[in-house]
């Protein structure tokens, strides 16, 4: 696929409500500028890790399950394909309770429950026929949902403010900019930075070649501007303007039943791609794991279910707690991924730089991944904790992510390479599919 149409499945992605909530409940909690500072830094940090994922992702035909099969053995990498379909479920609950507050608060008479059955199970069929689906759907709603922004933009410039000042001026009584409000709103963008930069590769590697360097930019950058840029400051404008956190509740507020229109439509965008997303993630798992090898529809629909699920049992109540946990894991990986590819194949040289995907050619286990990536996320979610201190409890993440890549240089240093392949010359993932190997696991990389 050429990289526009990839760019905007993408920006699916991008135009989530979410990131209006996250501003929001940032800056009515510890001020509008703290917010607007973790921003920036979350749209470079986000930025870089998807650019180069989505690179190596173009390059070699693989999302970032099956690049993770190399550097973490291919039993270990299952692993990593729990925790990001577990990510996705929840995120996809999260989202799905924000058009769930939306609609209820506009039909009161509705029980929560069955709203949540009916817009947990919609999400199932518009995954149906997969990426050129997907395609569709985010090409011709994306102008829908700009009409709409532009709107709510407009009548809340036109209503009464509750903040007498201007918006980036807003601190809460005993607030100050910087200083621990600061690190408490840059661990809030931790808990979805890791997801935005890994998911790129989900679509990047549907790019065709000529397209792979602006590719990897629009669709590893880009979107990081538009999330945390466009979306996370109009959440902050918002949430100071009208002094509501909850965007399903300002929305509808402004817009009546357009905002209930308008809500639904961002939320099926977004949580489309989550299902798409964790439906891959959960078939490479019990692929590898188990052997079980059903059509990838039947993890789509086991998705819904465990979405409506989370749902259904208020998940919306522990938000805080679950963005920490997952954002530790969640950088932890993407900074492995990264410092494999950077530092252990192409500065170290320690290995070709090439992907190796199929069974029959890797170790279950390879020490330079999982050891990092379990000693940095126990370690990081003490830290989160707050067992290690104040400072590290509000930079966990970043902790993590950094104690994570160094372990990965220093175990790959120790163990020279040796766990990554059985062959002395991997293959392209592209050319393993011209290819029939009776352990070979590619579905994903040719997935519809």
């Amino acid at each position: 696929m050429g990289w526009f149409s990839v760019t905007n499945i993408t920006f699916g992605i991008a135009t989530a409500i979410f990131y209006f909530q996250t501003g929001s409940v940032m800056a009515l909690q510890f001020g509008a500028m703290n917010a607007i500072i973790s921003a920036i830094y979350a749209i470079v940090i986000a930025g870089v890790l998807g650019t180069v994922i989505a690179y190596l992702s173009a390059k070699s035909g693989m999302n970032v399950n099956l690049m993770s099969r190399q550097g973490f053995g291919y039993i270990g990498a299952s692993l990593t394909s729990l925790i990001y379909a577990s990510n996705f479920i929840m995120y996809c609950a999260f989202e799905g309770m924000i058009l769930v507050a939306a609609v209820h608060a506009f039909f009161p008479s509705i029980p929560l429950w069955t709203l949540i059955i009916v817009f947990g199970l919609i999400v199932i069929p518009l995954n149906w026929f997969g990426i050129k689906q997907l395609d569709k759907l985010q090409k011709w709603s994306l102008p829908i949902f700009g009409i709409f922004l532009v709107i709510t933009i407009i009548v809340a410039y036109n209503t009464p403010s509750k903040f007498a000042g201007s918006f980036w001026t807003y601190l809460p009584e005993g607030a100050q900019i910087g200083g621990t409000a600061l690190l408490l709103c840059i661990g809030m963008q931790h808990g979805i930075m890791g997801l935005t930069a890994l998911i790129a590769s989900d679509y990047a590697r549907f790019l065709k070649p000529k397209d792979i360097k602006i590719g990897s930019i629009m669709i590893g950058f880009i979107p990081q501007i538009f999330c945390f840029g466009v979306m996370g400051l109009l959440g902050i404008w918002f949430g100071v303007r009208l002094g509501e956190s909850n965007p399903g509740v300002y929305i509808v507020t402004l817009l009546g039943l357009g905002g209930v229109v308008f809500t639904m439509l961002t939320q099926l965008r977004i949580n489309v791609t989550n299902i798409y997303s964790a439906s891959l993630s959960l078939s490479n798992f019990f692929e590898n794991v188990f052997h079980f090898k059903p059509d990838r529809r039947f993890w789509v629909v086991v998705s819904g279910l465990l979405s409506i699920g989370l749902m259904l049992g208020g998940i919306l109540d522990y938000l805080g707690s679950a963005m920490t946990f997952q954002g530790v894991l969640l950088m932890a990986w993407a900074a492995i991924l990264v410092t494999d590819a950077l530092v252990v194949k192409k500065t170290l040289k320690l290995v070709p730089m090439e992907y190796e995907a199929r069974q029959d050619r890797l170790y279950k286990w390879n020490p330079v991944g999982v050891v990092p990536l379990v000693v940095s996320s126990v370690i990081g979610t003490i830290a989160a904790l707050g067992y290690m201190g104040t400072f590290l409890q509000n930079t966990a993440t970043f902790f993590a992510a950094i104690l994570a890549s160094i372990l990965t240089i220093i175990i790959a240093i120790i163990t020279k390479g040796k766990y990554y392949s059985k062959s002395d010359a991997p293959v392209p993932i592209r050319k393993q599919q011209k290819t029939k190997s009776p352990k070979a696991s590619t579905k994903e990389a040719t997935a519809e």
